[in-house]
């Protein structure tokens, strides 16, 4: 590929797309077009840097989505996941190249074999998890059985979480991005394999299933499992690995308090008269009042109700989720902001209280452990760790630990160092290799060592 004027069509504006356009645009032979629903979030994105173009897309209109990927070399994909299949098709069909940090979905897969046809290498699964997280279990892996050995256990859990002196709410939490989405995915069945058999957690029990992850001492973690780990004894090439888990990493309470708003139905998106936004106005009380079905919405009264309601016992525990159930204003008059169902409501104030504030950052933990059995059957552990934080006022550890990545695998693809065909994840050496010593140029690297 020519080195001059390389056209890179990046189709989203979100806080991904800062690190990853910055990192592109250190090359002088890059161009970027920033392509967005309104032009005008493109051009606060854009501002500075003169090799960055916005345009207004709707990646809807078929025809005005192919015109721009014919302008361009390769396409980055940071819009939702839903379009992406549409992108790819369209990219093929010019034969341009594609970059997504999403999971390959099957209707991204269907595109593999015209892909391949086509020439064209369509990446995916690249940004920390999935993506830094693929990269180092491969290293690991694929180290062990050069040796002769087999892997016998891998437990990985990753959580994008407020640094420790901003987690100064009940959840421990803050929001980055839509509190809807994290909601829902709290009610998401999941599965893994555990000695040899695979477990199903249906989305009510997920939060029962929380338990403690020790990390480092100075974090007092809880992880649950996330999604489906059952194609990963194939996917990373462990058919010996017996127990297999990818899971998520909360704060110690999280999990707690989300089963009490489970209980008392508030991830309920079932639409409710006395939400919808022409209704009279109400307040949390007399939200939680009816939820519970309680005659009174005096604060004693529903507290009763709510420690029935969800089992909760006298301890301090209980009393943790009490108080952080006061610090949303459940108990309160305060006025609700109405969007038709309990659900969506919890979310506005969610999102109104758990916002990062100015001068907060943020931090992505991952670690990886590998039950390992070597070729003279000697036992031994092996991790694999990463913790990144973000600039406070500055760029936030997950934009940096997505965008940068995906950037990278751009890059080369670009430079002709990534030349494979078809749908693809980095699942073997000979692409996770370039990305790790690239990602670690820059400073993201996990730890490895052997216990």
């Amino acid at each position: 590929m020519s080195n001059l004027n390389r056209k890179i069509l990046l189709l989203g504006n979100g806080f991904v797309a800062g690190p990853c356009l910055r990192y592109l645009l250190r090359r002088e032979e890059n161009i970027v077009t920033i392509a967005s629903r309104r032009v005008e979030s493109g051009e606060k994105l854009a501002k500075g840097h003169k090799r960055a173009i916005p345009i207004a897309l709707d990646v809807n209109d078929d025809a005005a989505l192919e015109k721009e990927i014919a302008k361009h070399d390769i396409v980055i994909s940071l819009i939702p996941y839903t379009h992406h299949a549409r992108v790819i098709g369209a990219s093929i069909k010019h034969k341009k190249h594609v970059v997504t940090t999403s999971y390959v979905s099957p209707a991204m897969e269907a595109h593999d074999a015209a892909a391949k046809e086509a020439g064209v290498t369509i990446f995916n699964e690249i940004g920390v998890d999935p993506g830094i997280d693929h990269l180092y279990a491969i290293k690991t892996i694929e180290e062990v059985h050069a040796e002769g050995g087999k892997v016998l256990s891998f437990l990985s859990y990753c959580g994008g979480l407020p640094a420790p002196e901003a987690s100064n709410n009940p959840l421990g939490y803050k929001f980055s991005w839509s509190s809807r989405g994290v909601l829902l995915a709290l009610r998401n069945n999941a599965r893994y394999v555990e000695n040899g058999k695979p477990v199903d957690v249906p989305g009510a029990e997920l939060m029962d299933s929380a338990k403690p992850i020790y990390i480092y001492p100075a974090f007092a973690f809880e992880g649950y499992p996330n999604r489906d780990s059952t194609p990963y004894n194939k996917r990373y090439n462990i058919p010996e690995c017996k127990t297999v888990l990818r899971g998520t990493l909360r704060y110690q309470g999280f999990p707690k308090f989300v089963k009490v708003l489970v209980a008392l139905g508030f991830l309920n998106d079932e639409e409710k008269d006395f939400l919808h936004e022409s209704s009279a106005a109400i307040a949390w009380n007399a939200v939680l009042a009816k939820s519970l079905n309680s005659q009174s919405a005096s604060e004693a009264d529903l507290i009763k109700a709510v420690k029935a309601k969800a089992g909760l016992k006298d301890d301090d525990e209980s009393e943790r989720v009490i108080r952080g159930l006061k610090w949303l204003g459940l108990f309160s008059e305060t006025p609700v902001t109405k969007r038709g169902n309990i659900l969506d409501t919890l979310c506005a104030t969610l999102e109104d209280k758990m916002q990062y504030q100015a001068g907060e950052r943020d931090m992505v933990m991952l670690q990886h452990k590998f039950d390992v059995e070597l070729k003279d059957g000697t036992k031994q552990s092996r991790t694999s760790t990463g913790l990144w934080f973000g600039e406070p006022n500055g760029d936030t550890a997950m934009a940096v630990t997505v965008g940068v990545p995906c950037a990278i695998t751009t890059q080369l693809i670009l430079d002709g160092k990534i030349t494979r065909t078809g749908v693809l994840a980095p699942m073997d050496m000979e692409l996770a290799g370039p990305l790790i010593k690239a990602l670690e140029d820059e400073g993201i690297k996990m730890v490895d060592e052997i216990l």
